[in-house]
């Protein structure tokens, strides 16, 4: 797997052939943490992982950068890659991207899963994000590096696997100040980014979270797929937010029975 870089910017890689599947990974991250979901689709897709703005080694977001911002990064990619449509994964705040993106750019999918996202948050949820935001505006990126490992993985995982949990720190100390910022700032406030559209999204769409996910709960993933005509929502048993590194078979299995449906292929689980 070679990295290459977009002409405007964006750090990318490309695996796999067939039908493209995007992954959008989320604040703090970057396009690494889909290794185990890339040993699952690459054997029948065209997989397609990037960097969004300010992360790894892609260019940073301006000043005055918006959602639609992330979601023009995505459509560059694909235009640079020749590709005319897509299906889109997007975890957290890639879920947010990947929304905006069917918003904006509806033509350019064929299918579409927002994973452990947030919509409609509560007024408590919505404080308490815009809490950690503003100690990010004075500490940087490390601030809250260890109440986001909590929130995020569960407690045995933590304990079996300390070489992966050390380097999703890693990855979040390593984050420029500016440019995680600002994108800690959108995921702060586009819970409800062009809300009253999304009645409008009619693209096959998979909500998927894990029932202990306290950042992207069930229930806003219930809510978030009763807006969309073509959505259903899906809830993993006992699991957290990051389930795509710490349960990839368990999340895997959910993508490729959607991926079967949108592709009418035979099931090629493990």
């Amino acid at each position: 797997m070679t990295y290459q870089t977009s002409p405007a910017g964006t750090c990318y890689q490309v695996s796999g052939d067939g039908e493209a599947i995007v992954l959008i990974h989320g604040v703090g991250l970057d396009q690494f943490m889909w290794g185990g979901q890339l040993v699952s689709l690459t054997p029948s897709y065209k997989t397609i992982t990037y960097d969004m703005l300010g992360h790894g080694h892609s260019h940073q977001p301006s000043d005055s950068a918006n959602l639609k911002d992330y979601a023009d990064q995505l459509k560059e990619l694909l235009n640079h890659l020749q590709v005319e449509k897509a299906c889109v994964i997007g975890f957290s705040m890639g879920g947010l991207v990947a929304r905006a993106f069917a918003l904006h750019y509806p033509e350019h999918l064929n299918a579409m899963v927002i994973m452990n996202s947030v919509f409609n948050r509560t007024e408590k949820q919505r404080e308490r994000v815009k809490a950690r935001t503003k100690e990010v505006a004075v500490k940087g990126p490390a601030a809250n590096i260890e109440p986001a490992i909590d929130r995020w993985f569960s407690p045995e995982y933590v304990a079996a696997n300390p070489a992966q949990v050390n380097a999703t720190r890693k990855r979040l100390k390593n984050n420029s100040h500016m440019g995680y910022l600002k994108t800690y700032e959108l995921f702060a406030n586009s819970d409800n980014y062009m809300v009253e559209q999304l009645s409008e999204v009619k693209i096959p769409t998979l909500v998927l979270t894990g029932e202990l996910d306290v950042g992207s709960t069930p229930q806003m993933t219930y809510a978030l797929a009763e807006c969309m005509p073509e959505a259903k929502a899906e809830v993993l048993d006992g699991e957290r937010h990051m389930m795509p590194v710490e349960s990839p078979k368990q999340v895997n299995d959910s993508l490729q029975r959607f991926l079967t449906t949108i592709y009418n292929r035979p099931d090629n689980q493990e």
